[in-house]
């Protein structure tokens, strides 16, 4: 497989699997409906752990333009090979909103709030400033770069056995986890351009039953907050670690 379509193939799960556990809560009659934050914010962490998990050999897993952004900053990966994984990425993000859309056909009718099936698919403000909402964007998407970095440096996974190694996708979610339940409260922490406006784009793009708008007053924010935060995160990471 090709680090592009491993690109396209791991964020389409991350997004299948992550957009997923918001439609089993948001979504009327759903066996989930209603169980909350706390699933939601587990159910994105296991959908990074198994979408790297997945490709992760092939291309390294970013998933995430602004990963892929920040580690070509600090020398990590060749600016050569960005636009393709950023191409593939969002490619990803669309077909990943696409499945959910049909994994929950028969709810979208059944549900009668256009703002919680948005939700399904992108992130939105709790409340709406746009300041506060790009800098939570940033903070959170730091926090994210600064920690893969740093989590899955070679000291981290010393002794670099099979087994160290075997557990990076796993700490990946836990770092995945942990901003949720810390910092995704002000915004719903999409810290990826390609999770959020992929999916976007495939709401406005669906024939999705009594859909409102998608909402692009505020979509820069999940785009630009992440891409600002993730160079800030790798930055930071080669000034105090390389």
């Amino acid at each position: 497989m090709s680090p592009f379509l491993a690109e396209l193939l791991g964020t389409m799960i991350l997004v299948i699997l992550g957009d997923g556990v918001v439609g089993n809560v948001v979504l009327h009659k759903t066996k989930g409906q209603n169980s909350g934050w706390i699933v939601i914010t587990a159910g994105w962490a296991f959908a990074v752990t198994i979408a790297v998990y997945c490709v992760g050999s092939i291309s390294g897993a970013h998933l995430n333009p602004a990963v892929t952004l920040g580690m070509a900053a600090i020398g990590k990966f060749p600016w050569a090979q960005v636009p393709a994984y950023v191409t593939a990425q969002m490619a990803g993000g669309v077909l990943g909103g696409t499945i959910v859309w049909l994994a929950y056909l028969p709810h979208w009718a059944a549900t009668d709030d256009q703002p919680g099936k948005l939700a399904v698919f992108c992130t939105g403000p709790a409340i709406r400033s746009t300041g506060a909402n790009l800098i939570a964007e940033i903070i959170g998407t730091f926090v994210l770069v600064l920690a893969l970095l740093a989590v899955l440096s070679p000291e981290n996974l010393t002794p670099a056995s099979d087994l160290a190694r075997g557990f990076g996708p796993a700490l990946v979610g836990v770092i995945v986890f942990s901003i949720g339940l810390s910092l995704g409260g002000a915004t719903g922490y999409a810290i990826n351009p390609a999770r959020d406006l992929g999916p976007r784009i495939a709401h406005a793009l669906l024939p999705i039953a009594g859909k409102g708008g998608s909402d692009w007053s505020y979509a820069w924010i999940p785009v630009a907050g992440p891409i600002i935060g993730g160079l800030l995160g790798a930055v930071t990471y080669r000034a105090l670690w390389l």
